[in-house]
């Protein structure tokens, strides 16, 4: 049963992220505003590595962690000879040790390493049934760990369900541009985002709602633009990404 249920997970994710391919043409299109060939991207939280793909399309260099074993498997098939490529099976986090990953195989997109996350998540009627249902033990490293190893990427994906804040305060300056994930839910953890974003330099933010691969200001704004707006928004109203950009930041 249990690998009947990642199995499940597997082939879920993989028509939402990976079928399509007018997707992975908007996704080339839309991150070419930020990295081209040659760049370094760091991509954490891989998933089953769409992101991977339109920066690889696009001549990126990409690093990309992925802490849920039965996920990296299917990222070294499609990624483990590929010299632009460099897996980390584990997690990134504030220090380096381990931690317990919280999966959820039905809908491995939230698995988590924050059971206070998982907890809140659970009880919000957009997430009816939702259930981690295994625990494994992963290794976790830091951005600056990563950065002493493979270099400073031009941009860095986070999405990591809720430990978004801990990836950042393992981070000790400031990058061209990222974003991670913010859900309604825990609004509190964006704020605590931005304000480590904010103490390693002066940042611009952009939003993308849900899966949408266009970035939904005409013109970037300043934290406390954006904290109103998150303010503004209801419960229901979803999840997206926020995008920081740090000024000055070169787009091609």
């Amino acid at each position: 049963m249990n690998a009947l249920l990642k199995a499940y997970g597997i082939a879920r994710s993989a028509l939402i992220y990976r079928a399509n391919p007018l997707k992975r043409r908007r996704s080339r299109r839309f991150y070419g505003q930020f990295v081209g060939p040659g760049d370094l991207a760091f991509d954490i939280g891989a998933h089953l590595g769409d992101r991977v793909q339109a920066w690889t399309d696009l001549g990126v260099r990409v690093v990309a962690v992925e802490p849920q074993p039965h996920l990296m498997t299917v990222l070294r098939r499609f990624y483990g000879h590929s010299p632009d490529v460099a897996l980390v099976q584990g997690a990134v986090g504030a220090e380096a040790g381990t931690a317990e990953l919280l999966i959820n195989r039905r809908n491995p997109t939230l698995s988590t390493l924050s059971a206070e996350w998982a907890a809140t998540v659970s009880a919000s009627p957009r997430f009816p049934g939702e259930r981690w249902d295994e625990r494994v033990a992963v290794e976790v490293t830091t951005l600056d760990a990563l950065i002493a190893v493979h270099g400073v990427p031009r941009f860095c994906k986070i999405d990591v369900e809720g430990f978004e804040e801990s990836v950042l305060a393992g981070l000790s300056q400031p990058l061209p541009c990222l974003s991670f994930e913010f859900i309604s839910e825990t609004g509190d953890r964006t704020l605590l985002c931005l304000a480590r974003l904010e103490a390693l330099g002066t940042y611009r933010y952009n939003v993308v709602l849900g899966e949408a691969r266009h970035l939904l200001f005409d013109v970037w704004c300043g934290r406390d633009d954006l904290v109103k707006w998150l303010e503004g928004r209801g419960a229901e109203e979803g999840s997206g990404d926020i995008y920081a950009r740090h000024v000055p930041f070169r787009s091609f």
